[in-house]
């Protein structure tokens, strides 16, 4: 599998935050994950990428072409959905949709008839009177009607239900096995546990981590015992270590030396908001 996109050195100097020499890479066919706590500065990178905000440094390239020359093509070859949807809620499906189609040179009515129609949604009806969860997947619809080959999501699922997340998800999986692929900011880890291939963990404008999701998920071990079992020696082999007056739960790395050392602990396979907590506290 190939990048579709590369974020090299990004760097945005934004009053008292910084976004610091961000670099990764997209992969084609894939969820990429894009996660970190309130502040971490999602939001300003996805800005970025969207040219909405200047970059200070680095390069952003879109199958192989910096998108800085190439803007055009860029936004023609993705799809966005944001939180807050920015749809004018006085106008029907319909007619938000001629706004929006306007917007791009490869736009397939007959694909977005079909999403519509398979999504449950009515284009006569007016956007206000959506719920937060047919929204979203109006915003879909329209982002995907135009055969974009990676779709860009800042916080899609905030506020929804259960039932409409996974139907959401069940969305995007279907949309990747065309072999497109999704950029997906969340604080929802849970989400990301399901249907992600890479996670990408922001912290404080920096990159944390970078990787495959279920090779970080094996590689990290989520430890728990008596507190007993804690020594000098045996606290070194954990990230972070959580303690109460009943036990204590660590994230390790090397899980094979905590079960050789420490006979009688837990050791089970973490999600990715125990090791996301645990990189941030570290």
């Amino acid at each position: 599998m190939k990048p579709i996109l590369e974020v090299e050195g990004l760097t945005k100097q934004l009053g008292g935050f910084k976004l610091e020499n961000a670099s990764f890479s997209i992969i084609e066919g894939c969820i990429t994950g894009f996660i970190g706590v309130n502040g971490a500065g999602k939001t300003t990178f996805i800005r970025l990428l969207l040219g909405l905000i200047q970059k200070d440094a680095g390069d952003i390239k879109f199958f192989g072409q910096s998108i800085q020359n190439n803007e055009r093509d860029f936004k023609n070859r993705i799809g966005l959905v944001l939180d807050d949807g920015y749809f004018y809620d006085d106008l029907t499906l319909t007619e938000m949709k001629n706004v929006i189609a306007a917007s791009y040179s490869s736009w397939d009515n007959r694909l977005f008839n079909r999403n519509i129609e398979r999504f449950g949604l009515q284009l006569n009806q007016k956007i206000g009177t959506l719920s937060k969860g047919m929204r979203m997947k109006y915003a879909i619809a329209l982002a995907i009607s135009h055969q974009a080959d990676l779709l860009i999501m800042d916080e899609p699922t905030s506020g929804l239900d259960p039932q409409i997340r996974k139907e959401l998800m069940d969305i995007l999986l279907e949309y990747v096995g065309e072999g497109k692929s999704v950029f997906l900011s969340s604080h929802i880890t849970s989400d990301l546990d399901k249907i992600a291939d890479m996670i990408i963990l922001l912290h404080d404008g920096r990159i944390i981590l970078s990787e495959d999701k279920d090779l970080l998920l094996d590689m990290h071990g989520l430890v728990k015992g008596d507190k007993n079992e804690l020594n000098d020696q045996s606290r070194s082999l954990f990230l972070t270590i959580n303690e109460t007056g009943y036990g204590f739960t660590g994230l390790t790395t090397d899980k094979e030396k905590v079960r050789r050392q420490m006979k009688n602990v837990l050791i089970e396979r973490p999600s990715i908001e125990d090791i996301m907590l645990s990189y941030i506290k570290r």
